[in-house]
């Protein structure tokens, strides 16, 4: 990366850390598609890298109020959909996963809005695990389908629980990508280049939490995630 790229880059880190760590997810939605447009040999695997890094701070204030349940069947959904991510990444258009996927995180957002919440089973959550293991690994975005099946969970439930997630899909991701050879150094580096731009982010975001917390997380979730999924439909037709 340049000077100006790094600067850039951060900035894209720094405002997405304090939209997921306010809301619980939204990190790759602000920085996935700015690293895309800056350098696109740096994608997925520098995203992963913040990835795995931001959940730790979330997990170490809230840690207590992580829902294993549904995390263990997300988890379960979540093996097979990152395999399949990386299959996207080495053999299938990203771009037509992107724009798919998007449009079908618009069509949920928009039936959820204005209809009862995703109901939260061991089905929905195996499924929002599967999808979003294939966007993750493939694209580096993969919030909307777990934060639309958390939408009607208290605030720090839905964070916890999703840092938890996002820190075991973003492991596994990286290391898939290393297998399948699609995780070069330069990756890496910028990768941990950009953590100290999610750091500050992370403080920043405290007040954010306050305020969602009194009963405007589900607004905020949904919000989000119509964001991100417009996010991951403009990086992969920019591809």
């Amino acid at each position: 990366m340049t000077t100006l790229s790094l600067v850039i880059a951060g900035f894209a880190v720094f405002v997405g850390s304090v939209v997921q760590g306010g809301v619980g997810f939204g990190l790759g939605l602000v920085a996935a598609p700015v690293l895309t447009m800056l350098d696109p040999g740096l994608m997925p695997g520098a995203i992963q890298v913040v990835n795995v890094t931001l959940p730790l701070f979330t997990l170490a204030a809230e840690w207590r109020k992580v829902d294993w349940r549904g995390l263990g069947f997300a988890v379960l959904g979540r093996l097979p959909g990152s395999a399949l991510g990386a299959l996207v990444v080495v053999y299938i258009s990203v771009s037509t996963l992107g724009v798919l996927v998007g449009a079908m995180v618009l069509v949920a957002v928009a039936l959820t809005a204005w209809a009862p919440a995703v109901p939260r089973n061991g089905g929905t959550l195996t499924g929002a695990g599967f999808v979003s293991g294939v966007t993750g690994t493939a694209t580096g975005i993969g919030g909307p389908p777990m934060g639309l099946v958390y939408q009607t969970a208290k605030g720090p439930q839905i964070r916890a629980t999703l840092a938890m997630f996002f820190f075991l899909s973003a492991a596994q991701s990286l290391v898939i990508l290393k297998i399948v050879g699609h995780l070069p150094n330069t990756a890496l580096v910028s990768g941990a280049l950009l953590i100290p731009f999610m750091v500050v982010g992370f403080l920043v975001s405290g007040p954010l939490r306050r305020y969602l917390d009194g009963g405007r997380v589900r607004v905020a979730v949904l919000g989000v995630a119509a964001v991100s999924a417009l996010a991951l439909i403009t990086q992969s037709l920019a591809r």
